[in-house]
């Protein structure tokens, strides 16, 4: 049963408002200009340094901008145990930062202490659900504070399993007591890929739960027997997305949601453009919900 979620002590709130992914092309910018974005969410393994540069412009942005703290080595179904080392950067990290929202994936990525370079699907059975549940107890507990969990992006599906995806998903969210970082670009991926519809999933997820929204561009793969899209982060949002988006926020209410571009990453300016488009969203929302 979902508990209440633990208390964040000493972070600003995270704005229900569209932010941006702080990638290392933009920081010089932002330092000069301080653009109006309302939130910056920021990869945690790039900080995991101690000192260096990187760490003092990351000072001077966090006195200005709610930040979300937005892990993916920490490979929290992984047949091996947490990375204990892992967790304890992260610990400091969250620390130093004191960031509104701490995020990690419903995936895993390494074995025997190796690091693969994606985030693997694990099968939806009884047991991968009871080892994610105590996996991110152990992280909450090392944060004293509440982990997001995201759902990812796959191509394959496992034979065997007692869940559907959106079960495993909530199942995991509700006996844990975590947060829930909904990416609305995987779960269009995925139905394409998998063959479901996409309302099935959002209707699934339990609503108090939702406490951020990913948005991201994905890559249309051609000419192969089946229909298949790859989770790029290199594009605009697609249409289908921005739809499923709206269908998110009508359910979910007004969620801070981020705008994701990784790789052929454009000028600031588009990125704002993204979330300007979110905004919108957000907004007619608001108007509705008045």
């Amino acid at each position: 049963m979902r508990q209440s979620p633990i208390p964040v002590v000493g972070a600003p709130p995270m704005p229900a408002a569209a932010g941006i992914g702080l990638r290392a092309p933009h920081i010089d910018r932002v330092l000069r200009e301080s653009p109006r974005v309302p939130w910056f969410e920021v990869h945690s393994e790039n900080l995991f340094a101690e000192g260096g540069g990187l760490h003092a412009a990351m000072e001077r942005i966090r006195a200005d901008y709610p930040l979300s703290l937005h892990g993916v080595g920490l490979s929290l179904g992984s047949a091996d145990g947490l990375d204990m080392a892992h967790l304890k950067r992260l610990a400091v990290l969250v620390d130093r930062y004191q960031p509104a929202l701490v995020s990690e994936h419903l995936s895993w990525g390494a074995v025997d202490g190796r690091h693969g370079n994606d985030l693997l699907p694990l099968p939806f059975t009884e047991e991968a659900a009871r080892l994610l549940v105590s996996r991110i107890g152990q992280v909450q507990d090392a944060l004293g504070r509440e982990l997001l969990v995201e759902n990812i992006s796959s191509y394959l599906r496992f034979r065997d399993g007692n869940y559907s995806e959106w079960d495993f998903v909530a199942t995991i969210v509700q006996r844990s007591g975590c947060g829930l970082l909904c990416d609305v670009n995987n779960i269009f991926v995925n139905s394409v890929n998998h063959g479901f519809d996409p309302h099935v999933y959002l209707r699934a997820l339990p609503k108090d739960a939702v406490r951020e929204i990913h948005l991201a561009g994905f890559t249309r793969k051609e000419h192969l027997p089946v229909p298949l899209l790859i989770d790029t982060h290199d594009r605009l949002v697609a249409e289908d997305v921005w739809n499923l988006y709206a269908d998110a926020i009508a359910r979910f209410g007004s969620v801070p949601t981020l705008i994701e571009w990784d790789q052929d990453i454009p000028e600031l300016e588009v990125l704002l453009a993204e979330a300007a488009r979110a905004e919108e969203v957000l907004d007619a929302h608001r108007r509705l919900a008045a």
